[in-house]
């Protein structure tokens, strides 16, 4: 069978501006979305991608959609063919990170399932070659999280630690465990924009 020539011009990574910003999903998790949000509110230039249910949590969690509109370009999952990833073939977007991401997305996104705002954003990213950082809720037997009332343990069933696990093997995929490893990933990857 012949290659394709074309293929051995393929970027190691996509081509982007040089203002390009990071992409930040939100999905319906709450797990650490206080700490999370807190440090995207550390950095610059970043655009909110809610898919519906990260819309929901958001109001859940004591963040009204007008008031995070005031700190972020905000797009909401509001079109049936995720109308906001033509971006990201504008070279718009240097980075996507997911965080947190509910079972649901990391099953989806392992799965390639783009049916969501943020399931569709990590498939075009992927096919960009855009660098992505997943904050996966469902990553270890027992996970303690925060409900909008209280704090609640949870165990994780197999299918969805198989699930962040798979996903974890993604050329261009980080996963991370914890906030401490989503900071981390994240300066790492604005070092390597910077330089």
């Amino acid at each position: 069978m012949a290659t394709d020539p074309r293929l051995n011009d393929i970027p190691d990574e996509a081509e982007v501006l040089p203002d390009a910003r990071i992409a930040w999903g939100l999905t319906g998790s709450g797990h650490f979305l206080k700490e999370s949000l807190e440090f995207a509110d550390t950095l610059d230039r970043i655009d909110l991608f809610l898919s519906s249910a990260g819309e929901e949590v958001l109001n859940m969690y004591g963040y009204p959609l007008v008031d995070m509109k005031k700190r972020y370009r905000i797009f909401r999952d509001s079109t049936a063919s995720a109308a906001p990833v033509g971006l990201f073939y504008q070279g718009q977007y240097h980075t996507v990170v997911i965080a947190p991401a509910t079972s649901n997305t990391v099953a989806k996104c392992a799965s390639g399932i783009s049916d969501t705002l943020v399931t569709n954003i990590f498939a075009q990213a992927g096919k960009l070659r855009i660098p992505i950082i997943v904050f996966a809720c469902d990553n270890e037997p027992v996970v303690i999280t925060e409900s909008p009332s209280e704090w609640v343990t949870l165990y994780p069933r197999a299918i969805d630690l198989e699930h962040t696990a798979r996903l974890s093997g993604f050329e261009g995929v980080t996963v991370v465990k914890n906030v401490e490893e989503l900071q981390a990933a994240l300066r790492q990857r604005l070092a390597a924009v910077q330089r």
